[in-house]
């Protein structure tokens, strides 16, 4: 069956928009933005027409930031206006997220809404991201996103149609690390067409993504008795442990990237 998502992604106005907040933030902080990607539900494929834009990044100091002996803040955020919340990582930071396989930045590297991309270093973290994928971190992290989201905002007899999105999501992303399939796709119709092969169920899914589709952010609806049964079964299935892959010996390949790549952005920026 066809689902279709991502409707509402990202206009060129809205592009220019968000470069020129990255130029900005580089100018401001004297970083060099390596990479920035759109992390809701526009990245996901579920975005509401009002739907805001999380712009997310990985940036770079020069080199005499690191060589401080006060540890220096490694997050930038710059919530725009309204609309548009922008947030970054350090390198350092995020390759250090990298190492203890954090999900989230797993997410960001696979979105498919992309701004801005240093092409040569993003492949080599691509390269080595799979050495740290932890099946079982990260299935412990969604499912426990699942849980929650479901607990705050599932138990009523109205509901917002947004939040079944932000329980089925992580469920599914269960499903994919349990079958074997490795770090979970951002995209919901992938990890949707590689999970679920019930037809009544994917239709109803398929009804209630076009209906949010077309409603605002803050559209409510009856609860759904069939994805209630779905999302309540996944949770109460039971819980094993999966074999860990990460191999403490692939930690050097991080230092090398980081090293290098703090380098390259000494005064000839064109290095990296």
């Amino acid at each position: 069956m066809n689902i279709t998502t991502g409707l509402h992604g990202v206009d060129e106005a809205m592009r220019e928009r968000v470069c020129d907040a990255l130029k900005q933030i580089e100018a401001d902080y004297e970083v060099r933005v390596l990479y920035a990607c759109e992390s809701g539900s526009r990245g996901w494929g579920f975005a509401s027409p009002d739907s805001d834009y999380y712009v997310r990044f990985l940036y770079v100091h020069k080199p005499e930031w690191y060589l401080r002996v006060d540890t220096q803040r490694d997050v930038i955020e710059k919530p725009i206006d309204a609309e548009l919340d922008v947030c970054g990582w350090e390198w350092r930071k995020a390759l250090g997220l990298l190492k203890r396989a954090n999900p989230t930045l797993v997410d960001w590297l696979d979105s498919p809404i992309i701004y801005r991309q240093n092409d040569k270093v993003m492949a080599r973290v691509n390269d080595v991201s799979d050495f740290f994928f932890s099946p079982d971190r990260a299935r412990w992290h969604y499912r426990s996103m699942a849980l929650k989201n479901f607990r705050q905002y599932l138990q009523g007899d109205e509901v917002r149609l947004k939040k079944y999105f932000y329980v089925l999501r992580p469920l599914l992303a269960v499903r994919w690390i349990e079958a074997g399939k490795g770090a979970p796709p951002m995209r919901f119709d992938q990890l949707l067409q590689g999970t679920v092969q019930d037809g009544p169920l994917l239709n109803d899914i398929a009804a209630l993504l076009a209906a949010k589709q077309r409603a605002g952010e803050a559209q409510f609806g009856p609860r759904r008795p069939l994805l209630q049964a779905f999302i309540e079964g996944e949770l109460a299935r039971t819980v094993t442990v999966l074999a860990p892959s990460h191999d403490k010996r692939n930690d050097a390949l991080l230092d090398t990237l980081l090293f290098e790549t703090v380098l390259g952005n000494s005064l000839n920026r064109e290095q990296i």
